[in-house]
């Protein structure tokens, strides 16, 4: 599924409505500490996940040469923002592994056979949050438990904030993009096949990517 993974570009994210974050002028020497940011602020509250507008992806290299890219149709989630205090955020993210998707019928299979996901025993990878930081600017840094099969180990996603926008039916959205980079083998995933010129077929480190659009449910105090 899933040899190392070569350097890739972050996809730049656009500019959006809601202002650039601030930070008081000592701090922007410090790289420490940031300044209330009352458009932040505002957007505090629970939110959901879109399904429909966000992707779950991953990169792993195949075969020594090459990408291969996938992600997860069926997942659904939840992001408990506070803007005053992002240290107070939280989430929690529950995907589906039968919704892997690679465009090859037989390599999705393949990944939910018991060689990696093992699906029909453990149809669930979860995320839950146990820390969040706010980086600097735009960018955030949540950490967490990750669960594949009956392994659990901690996992930081970085994220960049990309904005909130209210859509035409009404629905207040945040948009955030990031990622992170495991190894597949501390979850369990050992599954491989050496390759006659030399290395395997699946690369260990993965990339996971996080593209969340998430709509508003309550607002928060």
């Amino acid at each position: 599924m899933f040899n190392h993974i070569g350097p890739e570009e972050e996809p730049r994210l656009c500019s959006v409505a809601t202002p650039p974050s601030s930070t008081t002028p000592g701090a922007a020497a410090a790289g420490s500490v940031t300044a209330p940011d009352p458009a932040l602020a505002a957007l505090t509250g629970d939110y959901r996940i879109d399904p429909a507008h966000s992707t779950i992806g991953f990169t792993v290299r195949h075969a020594m040469v090459t990408n291969v890219r996938g992600s997860f149709s069926d997942h659904r989630g939840t992001l408990d923002l506070d803007g005053a205090d992002p240290s107070r955020s939280t989430a929690s993210i529950d995907i589906t592994i039968a919704s892997v998707d690679t465009g090859i019928k037989d390599r999705d299979a393949h990944l939910r056979s018991a060689d990696f996901f093992d699906a029909e025993t453990f149809p669930l990878m979860t995320f839950r949050s146990t820390a969040a930081e706010r980086l600097g600017g735009d960018r955030y840094r949540i950490t967490g438990d990750l669960t594949i099969k009956d392994v659990t180990r901690p996992l930081s996603i970085d994220l960049e904030f990309n904005g909130s926008a209210t859509e035409v039916y009404g629905n207040e959205r945040v948009g955030f993009a990031g990622g992170a980079e495991i190894l597949r083998s501390e979850w369990g995933l050992t599954w491989n096949a050496a390759l006659e010129t030399g290395g395997v077929m699946v690369g260990d480190k993965v990339r996971l990517t996080f593209d969340i659009s998430a709509i508003r449910n309550t607002a928060r105090d």
